[in-house]
C-alpha cells in the first residue's frame, strides 16, 4: 500500500507507520475492543507492545499496565503512557502482582499478547478478566496451549489477525494533527554505510537496549 506524506512529516517518525503502529493498532487495540473507561494489560514492552499502548491511549482506557522482563522496555513503556508496569517472570506471578487492577471482573478487560512464546500466551490467560478480550499480536513459531476450560466459563473472547494497514491513512492525519508521538520506539541511527553494525546492534537488543534503528542513505 502507498500513501502520500504529510507536508512537513518527520520521516524518521515514518519507520513505524508501515507495519507496527497499524499492527498494535489493528490487531492489539481494535481486536482486542479496548474502550473509555476499560483496562488494558500489555504483556511485551516490544516496539509493537508499545505501539499498541500509544494507540489504545486514543480510545481512552482506564489503564494501560506492561508486563516484561526487561527494565529498559519498561521504561519506555513508561515514557509512552503506561499507568504501571511489572517485571513479571511467570503467569501466576503477574496476577498476583497486578490484582489491584482486577476490580469486579477478576482480571483485566483487554489484554494484548505482544511477545509470541507459549509462556507469554499462558500469562495473558491468567490476566483477563470475566468477559475480557484476548488480543494476540505476537507471531507464534510453535503451539500453545489453550486453557478452555478456565476461560469458557468466563466468557472470554480470543482474537488474532495479520495487520492489514487500513488505518494507515488515519494514522498518518493523528501525526500530521500532533496526536501521535512514537520518538521513543526509534533508539539507534545509522548510515546505509553501517548497515552491518547496524543489524550487529539490533540482533543484540537486550545488551544495546535497541528497538527500532533508522538507516538512512550517505
Amino acid at each position: 500500500c502507498l500513501y502520500p506524506i504529510p507536508e512537513g512529516a518527520d520521516e524518521r517518525s515514518l519507520l513505524v507507520y508501515s507495519d507496527i503502529l497499524p499492527t498494535g493498532l489493528e490487531v492489539g487495540v481494535l481486536r482486542g475492543h479496548v474502550t473509555p473507561g476499560c483496562t488494558v494489560a500489555i504483556v511485551g514492552a516490544g516496539p509493537v507492545g508499545l505501539a499498541a499502548a500509544i494507540c489504545a491511549q486514543l480510545y481512552s482506557p482506564g489503564a494501560i499496565v506492561f508486563f516484561d522482563k526487561d527494565e529498559f522496555r519498561l521504561e519506555v513503556a513508561r515514557k509512552v503512557g503506561a499507568t504501571e508496569c511489572y517485571r513479571a517472570s511467570d503467569a501466576k506471578g503477574a496476577r498476583e502482582a497486578s490484582k489491584k487492577w482486577f476490580s469486579d471482573k477478576d482480571g483485566f478487560d483487554v489484554v494484548i499478547e505482544a511477545v509470541g512464546v507459549p509462556e507469554t500466551f499462558l500469562m495473558c490467560q491468567e490476566l483477563v478478566g470475566i468477559g475480557g478480550n484476548i488480543a494476540n499480536v505476537g507471531v507464534h513459531g510453535s503451539k500453545v496451549d489453550l486453557h478452555i476450560d478456565k476461560l469458557w466459563p468466563r466468557s472470554t473472547t480470543i482474537s488474532m489477525a495479520l495487520v492489514s494497514s487500513h488505518t494507515i491513512p488515519m494514522l498518518l492525519d493523528l501525526m500530521k494533527a500532533g496526536k501521535l508521538d512514537t520518538s521513543p520506539l526509534i533508539t539507534h541511527d545509522f548510515k546505509f554505510s553501517e548497515i552491518e553494525k547496524a543489524y550487529d546492534v539490533f540482533g543484540r537488543a537486550a545488551e544495546t537496549k535497541a528497538l527500532k534503528v533508522n538507516i538512512e542513505f550517505d
